[in-house]
């Protein structure tokens, strides 16, 4: 529901319904899962929360190729993906992305539904399934470059989290990668 209300609504009000959406799962996450008030980062998390976020830049650079051969409305869907930078000043769209976005995404996505389904079904089956849903969601874009993205990023962050079971290497990789594709270095 979340994500229709954000990429359904009016694209000039993108960025305010995308912090409050996703600062909103993070909220709830917080509530109702509170092992993730525990968590502390460690000094490793940010060495490899940055190493991974330069990992899934590489595919992304290759796959950002790859969709614009083989998908006949994948550069007009990437373009209208990073349309969305001119909707507000990069300095907020940097803060948004920092401190709602990318920690809410990974504090909902990875530490709410990824750990409670592996509670159920094991490490392998949850992140396959997280990830499955997270890509799928972003079907209420009516962007098939921007649902295979989130696809292939929540397949990457999910197996991330399957390994380590940490989320603060998670929160960096998403926040970094984030910063990075979008207002930095886009692919393209």
């Amino acid at each position: 529901m979340a994500w229709t209300l954000i990429f359904r609504g009016p694209r000039s009000q993108f960025w305010p319904r995308m912090t409050l959406g996703a600062g909103g799962l993070g909220v709830y996450a917080l509530a109702v899962e509170p092992s993730l008030r525990r968590e502390r980062p460690r000094p490793r998390d940010l060495a490899l929360g940055l190493a991974s976020a330069a990992a899934l830049y590489g595919i992304f650079k290759a796959g950002d190729r790859l969709a614009r051969r083989i998908m006949p409305v994948g550069e007009g869907e990437i373009a209208a993906i990073y349309g969305l930078r001119t909707l507000a000043p990069a300095p907020a769209i940097a803060a948004a992305l920092v401190l709602v976005i990318g920690p809410s995404e990974e504090l909902f996505w990875r530490g709410l539904v990824q750990r409670s389904l592996e509670r159920r079904v094991g490490r392998l089956a949850a992140a396959a399934l997280t990830a499955a849903v997270y890509g799928g969601i972003h079907l209420v874009s009516e962007n098939l470059t921007l649902t295979g993205a989130a696809g292939v990023a929540g397949t990457f962050w999910g197996a991330l989290y399957a390994r380590e079971q940490r989320l603060p290497a998670l929160i960096v990789s998403h926040v970094a990668w984030d910063v990075w594709i979008f207002l930095i270095a886009p692919t393209a």
